[in-house]
């Protein structure tokens, strides 16, 4: 059984090599951009999925189905899930053909949400929302292998801030549209929407998304862009990628470092992502719509953050990433203080949500992959992006637990207030914590296939 299943998902050989060079250009430059636009608009139904619970908190607390604690547990198990998941299939997308890895994983994360719209208590939706962490992992690691087979390394900063967009894309979606049906019909009914309109996303991936070039009698991406030639690629196949995986990417402290100012990134990311609509209507007296607005509006200037991080520090930074990290982190530190502490304003709370949203979809795009991918060989690009999942996912989950135990809900004459006094600090910190981390990678310096 278990050959059975290697075999389906495993990379394909290497196809007969196409010799005629005209044909090679017009085949290679078509399926490239197959590839990315299946990996940029397929990741977005990803993250219609996951951020579909951020919406649906407020209604499952009201509805007296779990406590805040339970609400804290259930995203924990999430993000423990997912980071292994994606720790794992990140360094397996570096053998597979991802085609299938990637459209079977939405599949399966479809399908579990779907589930989780028909039970009503704690242990399932806990048990069906870490099943669901676990194939939602199956994305990330195969979008960045299939990135850097296909395209050379000059374009991929550019284009991984491209394809970052469609985290943006998929939880601005998930605000509008799951919290529209949340408040025409229940709470259930969003998380079945949004594993119906994931199922799309299979279909569309499955037919876009190609294994990679070699597989299509086209030369490898490197040889293509020039940046190697053929004979260099021989040789660099004869070496194990298990111990390429290990020494450039395991033992290489540089990455350990980023990941671990990923980890506070992601701490306050999903501090503002996961708790941002009861936090603004229980604290800013927002109705969940008007919440959900302002939520989804800054989902819309993060994808410009992500958008033009790779094209700034590749245009006017000499594709370093280290300076304008720095610059993102001290205004991301700033705006979620401004967010938490100002005085309730509308047009604060916006200001804020903008510098937030585009600060953090720089970062994320940075710390949470391109800066690591950036200085390990590309043969072990998904083992770069699983050891930074890991860690970025460790700090999602600890978020979790900590925001549902450090907020209380005290019951007044009926009326639920919530308090997220000490928890706000500890969102502000850790954002400060991964700007000072990103500091100790200032001049890592890439590794040589």
């Amino acid at each position: 059984m278990f050959n059975l299943i290697w075999n389906f998902f495993k990379t394909a050989p290497d196809a007969p090599q196409m010799t005629d060079a005209a044909a090679i250009k017009k085949k290679f430059n078509a399926m490239r951009w197959r590839v990315f636009a299946s990996i940029t608009i397929g990741y977005a139904f990803y993250y219609i999925i996951r951020q579909s619970y951020s919406v649906i908190k407020k209604p499952l607390l009201a509805s007296g189905i779990v406590t805040p604690t339970e609400i804290g547990i259930i995203g924990s198990i999430f993000f423990v899930t997912y980071g292994l998941g994606k720790f794992t299939n990140s360094f397996l997308a570096d053998r597979m053909n991802n085609k299938r890895f990637f459209s079977f994983g939405l599949f399966i994360s479809s399908l579990t949400m779907v589930g989780m719209g028909l039970v009503n208590s704690f242990v399932p939706l806990a048990v069906l929302w870490g099943f669901n962490g676990w194939f939602q992992s199956y994305g990330a690691g195969p979008s960045i292998v299939s990135l850097n087979q296909w395209f050379s390394n000059k374009q991929r900063g550019t284009l991984y801030g491209i394809w970052f967009t469609s985290h943006n894309l998929g939880s601005s979606f998930a605000y509008f549209a799951i919290a529209a049906i949340v408040s025409m019909y229940n709470w259930s009914m969003g998380f079945i929407s949004a594993g119906i309109i994931s199922l799309v996303g299979t279909v569309f991936i499955y037919f876009g998304m190609s294994d990679r070039p070699e597989t299509q009698g086209l030369p490898n991406g490197a040889v293509y862009y020039g940046e190697k030639t053929q004979e260099q690629i021989d040789e660099e196949k004869k070496k194990s990628v298990g111990a390429m995986q290990w020494n450039a990417v395991v033992k290489n402290p540089a990455v350990w470092i980023l990941g671990l100012s990923s980890l506070c990134v992601y701490i306050a990311r999903y501090a503002i992502e996961s708790w941002g609509v009861v936090y603004l209507t229980s604290q800013k007296g927002y109705d969940i719509m008007g919440a959900a607005g302002v939520m989804a509006y800054m989902q819309v200037a993060g994808i410009f953050g992500a958008l033009l991080c790779g094209v700034i520090s590749d245009k006017f930074f000499n594709h370093k990433r280290n300076m304008p990290a720095l610059l993102y982190g001290i205004f991301y530190s700033l705006s979620i203080a401004g967010f938490l502490w100002a005085p309730q304003s509308f047009t604060m709370d916006m200001l804020c949500m903008t510098f937030y949203g585009f600060t953090m979809g720089a970062l994320v795009c940075y710390m949470g992959g391109l800066m690591a991918v950036d200085i390990v060989p590309k043969r072990v690009t998904g083992a770069a992006m699983g050891m930074i999942g890991l860690l970025s996912y460790a700090g999602a989950a600890i978020q979790e637990f900590i925001t549902g135990k450090l907020m209380t809900i005290t019951v007044v004459n009926g009326v639920k207030t919530y308090d997220f006094g000490m928890a706000t600090e500890f969102w502000v910190g850790a954002a400060i914590a991964s700007t000072v981390l990103a500091l100790l990678v200032w001049n890592a310096k890439p590794k040589e296939d």
